[in-house]
C-alpha cells in the first residue's frame, strides 16, 4: 500500500470508521459475521460497512507485477476455464490448499482470503551465453513440447535466455562453462548413467576429457574433476607415463593396467594426460658424443617389452630415451683412449667371440691385456678389471712385481714396463726402525738440510725397489734371507734392495758417557772420525778425577771384498767395546800414579797406557783392534776435573796462588813499562810546540802578502767588472738579433712551405674530385649506351627480321596494289617543289611497280635486306 492510500485511509477511519473510500488499484478484505465469508472489495469505490461486517485491514496495493518480473503465490484461488475465481455455495473463494502459483506480469490483482504472497517480486532470471541453470524437478509434469518429466529428473536451461520459473521445478544451481584453452583439457565426471555432448555414453562415475578448445558447459549429470594443462615436450624432454587401468589411448594403443611407455615429440609436440594415465617424470634425453658410450640394463627389445637380465651397449655419437625400466650400468662413460704407454686388463663376464682378437673365443673368467695406441669400447660381456700405464724406470729405479699365478715376487730395474693382466706391484715392508731411518732421514751419514725437512718427506712408495746410497768411505751389510747370504756393498754405491734382501741395522753406542743402543745407522763409516767419552778414574793416593776424551779411529781396510766386509761387521757396537777397552786401560795404568804425577804427566800416562811401547821402548802411534780391523790413531784429553771435593779444592788454591804470582809479576813489568812511556810522551810534546810556533810565524806571513794582494785586486776590479759586463750586454744584445733574424726568416720559410702544401693538396684533391666526377659521367654514358643497345636489340630480336621487312615494305606493297586495281601502269607523285629528271622516268616506274620478289628459303640475309 503507497503512503498516499494508508494517509487517506488513516483519515477516513478518523472520520468516519463506516465508510471506506477505495482508490483504484487498492483492496480490502470484508469479514461477514453471519456467514463468517471473508470477500474483496476492490477501489475505485466508496465502502460503507455494515453493522454485521468488519474490515480486516485498511486498503492495501494491489500486486503490480512489472514486465519481466514474477512472483509466487501460495494457497492461490482456484479458477475456471475464463480465469474466474470459483466460490463455494456461501460465497467463500475456493483456495488450492498447499498448493503454490507463479504469476508473471499481468494487471494488478488483489490477495483473495487465504492468498499469501510466499516469495516478493522477483525479476526473471536471465541467464547469459556460457552458463546454465540446473533445474530439478519436484513434481512429475509435462512441458509444451510434450515431454515429461518425472520428480528428480535433472536438466540444464541454457543461455543465452531468460529462465520462466514453473512450481514443478527448482533451481539447484548456476553452472558456468569451463574455458578450454590450447594445450588444455578438463576432466569430467558422470554423476549419473547419461550421454556426454558427442552422444556417447557415460556410467555413473566414469570419467573423460573434453579437449576441444573453447568454452564447455558440463551437463546436467556432469561434474567437472579439474582442468588438465598438456606437457609440452622438446626434442630434449618426453613424459613417463604409467597406465592406472586398460584401456586404449589416443592412436588405439591397447595399454595394460601398470604398462609403463614414453611419449616423445615424434608422438606429440604437447600431450594431455588421458584420465587413466599417470606421469610418472619428465625423462632428459641421453646424449653420446662420439668419445662416449653407454651400457643399458634390461632393455626393451623391438616388441617394446623389457629384455630382463640383458645388457644393450650403446656408442656415441647419439641420443635416446632411456624406456621405462631401463637404465644405465654405469653411466655415462668415456671411450677408452690408449696411448702407447697403456693398457686395459680386461675380465670375461661371460663366453663370447673376441673380434678384436681374430675371433678368438673367450670364456668366463678371462683376462687378458690390450695395449694402445688404439680406442676401446668393451662389449657387454666384458669387465674393465683396471687401466694400466707404463712405469718409466730410471737406471737407478725398480719396481717389485709379483706373479698372480706363481706367486714369485722379482725387481724390474732401468727400464720401461708395464704390468700384465697376470702381474700386480708387490709392496715390500720394511722393519719400522729401518722404515724410520729411511724416511725420515736420521742416519747419521745423511746431509743436514734433509734431516731439517724430513717432516716435510713423502711416505715411502712400497711398491718401488728400496735404494739407499752409500757415502764415500762407508759400508753397508745387505742379508738374503731366500739364498741364507749376506753381501757388504762399500760406498759411493747405490744399494737396490731385491725382494727377499733387508738392511743390516747398527746399533751403537752414543752419549757422554757411552750408552748403548742411542746410534741407529744403516751404514758403517770407515773414518777416520773421532768419539768422545768420560770416564772416572782413582790415582794411587786416592783422588779421583774424571776424563774427558777424544779418540780418532778409523778401519783399517785393505781390499775392499767380502771377507774384509765381513769382519767390519762382526761387531755390533765397535764404538762400545773401544771405548770399553780403552777406559780399562787407562784405569790400570792410572791406579799405581799419585796425582801429582798423573797432573804433570797425564797425557804421557794415557796415551803410554793406551798405545803401549814398542821394541825401542817407544810409545806406539796406534791400537787397533784385529776382530773388526778398528784403529785408534790419537787420544786428546779434553778435560781433566776431580771428582771429590777436597781434592777440588786444594786443586782450585794451588791454581789460584799461581795466577797471583803471575800476575804480581805482570803488574810490576806493567808499571815500569808505563813509566817509560810517559816519558818518551813528554820529550815528543815538547818538540811538537816548537814545531808548531814555526809553523804559525810562516802563517803569519803568508795572512799579509795576501792582504796586500787583495788591496791592489780591489781597486783594479771594479773598472774591469763594469767593461766586462758592457761588452757582455753588447755581445748578448746581437746574439739576439742574429736568433731574432733567424727565427723570423725559419718562420717565414714554414709558413711559405704550408701555404704551397695547402696549395699543392688543394690542386689534387679538386683534379682527383674532376677526374672522378669525368669517370662516373663516363661510366654512367657507357652504361646508358649499353642499356640502349641492349634495349634496341630485345626489341629488335623480339620483333623479328621478317616482321620488322614486312612493316618496312608494307606501305609500297600496299600502294602498288592499289594502283593496278585502278589499271594505272605507273604513276609519279611530287609536291612540285623538287625539279625531276623526266627522261629516265618511265623506266624507274615501270621497275617499282614490279611487285618485290618473294624472299626464297636459303637465300642471304644481306640479299633479303637489300631487297
Amino acid at each position: 500500500m503507497s503512503r498516499d492510500g494508508q494517509r487517506r485511509g488513516q483519515e477516513q477511519i478518523n472520520s468516519s470508521e463506516s465508510i471506506y473510500r477505495i482508490p483504484p488499484y487498492f483492496y480490502i478484505h470484508v469479514l461477514n459475521h453471519n456467514t463468517n465469508v471473508t470477500r474483496v472489495e476492490v477501489g475505485p469505490q466508496t465502502y460503507i460497512r455494515q453493522d454485521h461486517e468488519r474490515v480486516l485491514f485498511n486498503p492495501q496495493n494491489m500486486i503490480t507485477i512489472p514486465p519481466r518480473h514474477y512472483c509466487i503465490i501460495e494457497n492461490p484461488a482456484l479458477r475456471d476455464a475464463n480465469s474466474d475465481v470459483v466460490v463455494d455455495r456461501n460465497g467463500q473463494v475456493k483456495l488450492c490448499h498447499a498448493d503454490q502459483e507463479i504469476r508473471f506480469t499481468q494487471d494488478p490483482f488483489p490477495l483473495y482470503p487465504g492468498e499469501t504472497l510466499r516469495q516478493q517480486i522477483t525479476p526473471l532470471k536471465v541467464v547469459p551465453a556460457n552458463s546454465a541453470l540446473r533445474l530439478r524437478a519436484v513434481l512429475d509434469f509435462e512441458d509444451e513440447d510434450k515431454k515429461k518429466y518425472v520428480a528428480g529428473d535433472e536438466w540444464l536451461f541454457e543461455g543465452p535466455g531468460t529462465y520462466i520459473p514453473r512450481k514443478e521445478v527448482i533451481v539447484d544451481e548456476t553452472v558456468r562453462a569451463t574455458v578450454i584453452k590450447p594445450n588444455q583439457a578438463i576432466k569430467l565426471r558422470a554423476r549419473k548413467e547419461t550421454k556426454d555432448r558427442s552422444g556417447e555414453d557415460r556410467v555413473t562415475g566414469e570419467e573423460w576429457l573434453v579437449k576441444k578448445v573453447g568454452a564447455y558447459l558440463p551437463g546436467a549429470y556432469e561434474e567437472v574433476v579439474g582442468v588438465v594443462n598438456a606437457f609440452v615436450l622438446t626434442d630434449k624432454d618426453a613424459l613417463h607415463m604409467q597406465a592406472s587401468r586398460t584401456f586404449k589411448d589416443d592412436k588405439g594403443t591397447v595399454r595394460k593396467n601398470g604398462e609403463e611407455w614414453l611419449i616423445t615429440m615424434e608422438d606429440t609436440d604437447a600431450h594431455i594426460p588421458n584420465v587413466h594415465e599417470e606421469v610418472i617424470g619428465l625423462i632428459k634425453i641421453t646424449t653420446l658424443t662420439n668419445r662416449q658410450y653407454c651400457v643399458i640394463l634390461d632393455p626393451v627389445g623391438e616388441d617394446g617389452k623389457p629384455q630382463l637380465g640383458q645388457k644393450k651397449l650403446v656408442k656415441g655419437e647419439k641420443s635416446f630415451f632411456l624406456q621405462p625400466g631401463e637404465k644405465l650400468e654405469k653411466g655415462i662413460q668415456d671411450v677408452y683412449v690408449l696411448g702407447e704407454d697403456e693398457g686395459l686388463i680386461l675380465r670375461a663376464q661371460e663366453a663370447f667371440i673376441d673380434d678384436q682378437a681374430e675371433d678368438k673365443r673367450r670364456q668366463p673368467g678371462d683376462r687378458w691385456m690390450i695395449r694402445g695406441p688404439k680406442e676401446y669400447v668393451p662389449p657387454v660381456e666384458v669387465e674393465v678389471v683396471c687401466k694400466r700405464k707404463a712405469i718409466p724406470l730410471d737406471e737407478n729405479e725398480g719396481i717389485y712385481v709379483r706373479d698372480t699365478k706363481t706367486g714369485k715376487v722379482r725387481a724390474v730395474k732401468g727400464v720401461t714396463y708395464m704390468l700384465n693382466q697376470d702381474e700386480e706391484l708387490w709392496a715390500k715392508e720394511l722393519p719400522p726402525a729401518v722404515e724410520d731411518l729411511l724416511q725420515n732421514s736420521r742416519d747419521p751419514l745423511a746431509d743436514r738440510s734433509d734431516r731439517n725437512r724430513s717432516d716435510q718427506r713423502r711416505p715411502r712408495e712400497k711398491t718401488r725397489v728400496v735404494t739407499f746410497r752409500v757415502p764415500h768411505n762407508a759400508a753397508v751389510q745387505i742379508y738374503d734371507y731366500k739364498e741364507k747370504k749376506a753381501r757388504v756393498v762399500f760406498g759411493p754405491e747405490l744399494v737396490m734392495l731385491g725382494p727377499d734382501e733387508q738392511f743390516t741395522q747398527l746399533s751403537l753406542s752414543g752419549g757422554k758417557p757411552k750408552r748403548p743402543n742411542v746410534i741407529k745407522s744403516l751404514c758403517l763409516l770407515l773414518g777416520p772420525d773421532f768419539c768422545t767419552d768420560i770416564i772416572t778414574i782413582e790415582t794411587a793416593d786416592h783422588a779421583r778425577l774424571q776424563l774427558q776424551l777424544a779418540y780418532n779411529w778409523h778401519f783399517a781396510v785393505k781390499d775392499k771384498n767380502d771377507a774384509e766386509g765381513k769382519k767390519l761387521f762382526s761387531v755390533p757396537d765397535f764404538v762400545g767395546d773401544a771405548c770399553k777397552a780403552i777406559a780399562s786401560r787407562i784405569r790400570g795404568a792410572v791406579a799405581g800414579v799419585q796425582f801429582d804425577d798423573f797432573h804433570k804427566n797425564s797425557a804421557k800416562i794415557i796415551r803410554a797406557s793406551v798405545f803401549g811401547f814398542d821394541d825401542k821402548n817407544k810409545v806406539r802411534e796406534s791400537f787397533s783392534f784385529p776382530q773388526n780391523m778398528l784403529v785408534i790413531t790419537s787420544i786428546d784429553i779434553q778435560s781433566v776435573e776431580p771428582v771429590d771435593q777436597r781434592t777440588r779444592d786444594a786443586l782450585m788454591k794451588s791454581v789460584q796462588l799461581a795466577i797471583e804470582i803471575t800476575t804480581n809479576s805482570q803488574e810490576a813489568a806493567a808499571r815500569h813499562e808505563a813509566e817509560r812511556l810517559e816519558q818518551e810522551a813528554k820529550g815528543r810534546l815538547e818538540r811538537q810546540k816548537i814545531l808548531d810556533e814555526a809553523e804559525a810565524e810562516k802563517a803569519r806571513k803568508e795572512l799579509l802578502e795576501l792582504q796586500a794582494y787583495s788591496a791592489a785586486v780591489e781597486s783594479t776590479g771594479q773598472a774591469k767588472a763594469e767593461a766586462q759586463s758592457r761588452a757582455e750586454a753588447q755581445k748578448i744584445d746581437g746574439e739576439a738579433a742574429v736568433e731574432q733574424a733567424r727565427l723570423k726568416s725559419e718562420a717565414a720559410r714554414i709558413e711559405a712551405e704550408s701555404e704551397l702544401e695547402r696549395l699543392t693538396r688543394a690542386r689534387e684533391a679538386e683534379t682527383k674530385y674532376i677526374r672522378d666526377q669525368n669517370e662516373l659521367e663516363i661510366t654512367k654514358s657507357k652504361q646508358l649506351a649499353d642499356i640502349e643497345t641492349d634495349k634496341f636489340k630485345n626489341m629488335v630480336s623480339a620483333i623479328g627480321s621478317d616482321t620488322i621487312r614486312a612493316i618496312a615494305v608494307a606501305g609500297p606493297e600496299m600502294q602498288i596494289k592499289l594502283l593496278q586495281s585502278l589499271g594505272i601502269k605507273s604513276t609519279l607523285i611530287t609536291d612540285g617543289a623538287s625539279p625531276i629528271n623526266l627522261f629516265n622516268t618511265a623506266t624507274g616506274l615501270v621497275g617499282a611497280l614490279e611487285p618485290p620478289k618473294k624472299r626464297v628459303k636459303g637465300e642471304d640475309d644481306d640479299t633479303s635486306d637489300d631487297e
